[in-house]
């Protein structure tokens, strides 16, 4: 791992300052107020030092954690404490007030711009094992929601739930492994998708990505065969022009092969973290042929060292059929496993 990366644990700031355009959102369908990129870089990005930041790919999967859980190192997956139906309503007129500027002051008024919450009062119940995301700002020994109205947080995933059917087949948990997809070096394109002890990744936090993931755009696995993998955050690096220039990025990200991602993830040295998604220029996402997915990857997933049990729904399992080779993408890793199937 490079230094100087840090974990998300908590919405990232656009690394430009954003304004509102009263039109329907190009990511969310449901947002009727779109969020794009200004030409000013955001002071606190400035006072970080994002001149000289280490400049990674935004990934398009679900965020998770590695860290203890009854002795054990475990995953644990994002689960945002929201607020229940009440709160939401308020919130979101209240929100709407602020984009279209109702109840501005008079000269002598003085504007009320905070929204007040009742915590745990306005928030709908979490699983007994949630925690709050590091950082999280604790009032009174609560967790207290950040601008969006959520409280990032974190739970462990449960061996029984359907909600982490997909979390679980890129772990071993009896066996403290995982798959991790990461560059093989330093230098060049080739990715590798390594078995990882967990007990390695403590405290780290990674992208999900795979077949059932955010419908999938790297083209990983299939419904026959579905794999998800881990990617460590900040591990993926970009090569996009160094300095931070509006234009610039927009241009790379619209015209550079490297450039088809999601968006970019700029980490400094305090562990701060800055981000730019291609919606905040006004590019779409998803694309068809995101750069991730046109990069050889090697299998490294050896699982002779391990008593492991055969087992078709495990990625681990899956991918130790191919564990030396290597594949010309992430998409062609099924085509290898599907001329395996045909031979035996």
């Amino acid at each position: 791992m490079m230094a100087g990366l840090g974990s998300v644990q908590q919405k990232i700031s656009c690394v430009f300052e954003t304004k509102v355009l009263n039109e329907p959102s190009k990511k969310r369908s449901y947002q009727q107020y779109n969020v794009v990129a200004t030409n000013t870089v955001r002071p606190a990005a400035r006072k970080d030092g994002i001149a000289t930041a280490i400049a990674t790919e935004k990934l398009d999967g679900t965020c998770v954690f590695i860290s203890e859980f009854q002795g054990k190192p475990w995953l644990w997956a994002r689960l945002d404490r929201k607020p229940n139906k009440a709160a939401d309503k308020r919130f979101k007129k209240f929100q709407t007030q602020q984009q279209q500027g109702e109840g501005d002051p008079g000269p002598k008024e003085k504007l009320d711009v905070t929204f007040h919450w009742e915590v745990p009062g306005n928030f709908k119940e979490v699983p007994e094992h949630w925690i709050p995301a590091s950082g999280v700002p604790i009032v009174n020994g609560q967790p207290q929601p950040d601008a969006n109205g959520h409280i990032p947080g974190w739970v462990p995933v449960d061996l029984k739930s359907r909600q982490h059917c997909w979390h679980l087949t890129a772990v071993d948990l009896a066996h403290n492994i995982g798959l991790v997809l990461r560059e093989k070096t330093d230098e060049g394109r080739e990715l590798q998708v390594d078995l990882v002890n967990l007990s390695e990744l403590m405290g780290k936090t990674a992208e999900l990505i795979g077949t059932h993931i955010n419908a999938n755009p790297y083209g990983i696995g299939n419904k026959a065969t579905p794999l998800h993998l881990m990617v460590l955050h900040g591990s993926v690096r970009a090569a996009v022009p160094r300095g931070v220039h509006l234009e610039e990025v927009r241009a790379w990200l619209e015209g550079n092969e490297r450039g088809r991602v999601e968006g970019l993830v700029w980490h400094c040295g305090p562990g701060s973290l800055y981000k730019l998604h291609r919606h905040h220029v006004n590019l779409p996402w998803p694309i068809s042929d995101p750069a991730l997915s046109h990069r050889p990857v090697t299998v490294a997933v050896d699982l002779t060292t391990y008593e492991v049990e055969e087992d078709k729904k495990s990625c681990l399992w899956t991918l130790s059929k191919l564990n030396g080779q290597t594949c010309d993408s992430l998409p062609a890793i099924v085509g290898l496993l599907d001329s395996l199937s045909s031979q035996s």
